[in-house]
């Protein structure tokens, strides 16, 4: 998350640049607004979530076992190795998934260790029923940045 509102300006940034000869201020100023852009757009998501009683988080590994409907399902692990989350937290999301009937555990016939995890009908109707509106939202904040 970035937290800065005012950007600094461009005089304060090349005064900056005499201190710091190695300073692109153009490059600085470009990627400030970019992180202040994104950040943005992560609370309007994260607003968008918690209104439907989801986190970012929780809304990813929902979307991440959903976008693999052609595997029975996924480990922990193969969640984990596609979010820059950690483990623990990971684990405990999703046992407060499985506990909320969205997604489902089953038995790794592959490896008894782990197991297999899944959308139940309930977990594919709340993916059905909040992808519009994140569809809304970063179509809005595409038409607003000009990506084509």
């Amino acid at each position: 998350m970035f937290f800065l509102k005012k950007l600094p300006t461009r005089d304060i940034l090349e005064t900056y640049a005499k201190r710091f000869p190695n300073m692109n201020v153009e490059w600085v100023e470009e990627a400030l607004s970019r992180l202040r852009s994104a950040s943005v757009l992560l609370r309007k998501l994260e607003a968008y979530f918690a209104d439907r009683g989801l986190s970012q988080t929780r809304f990813l590994i929902l979307i991440l076992i959903d976008r693999e409907s052609d595997k029975i399902g996924l480990t922990a692990t193969e969640i984990v190795e596609q979010l820059d989350i950690s483990k623990p937290v990971v684990s405990n999301t999703i046992k407060s998934l499985v506990r909320e009937g969205l997604i489902e555990s089953s038995p790794n016939e592959k490896d008894a260790r782990s197991r297999l995890f899944s959308l139940s009908q309930e977990g594919k109707n709340k993916i059905d029923a909040l992808m519009p509106g994140y569809y809304e939202i970063l179509h809005e904040y595409a038409r607003k940045h000009s990506i084509d």
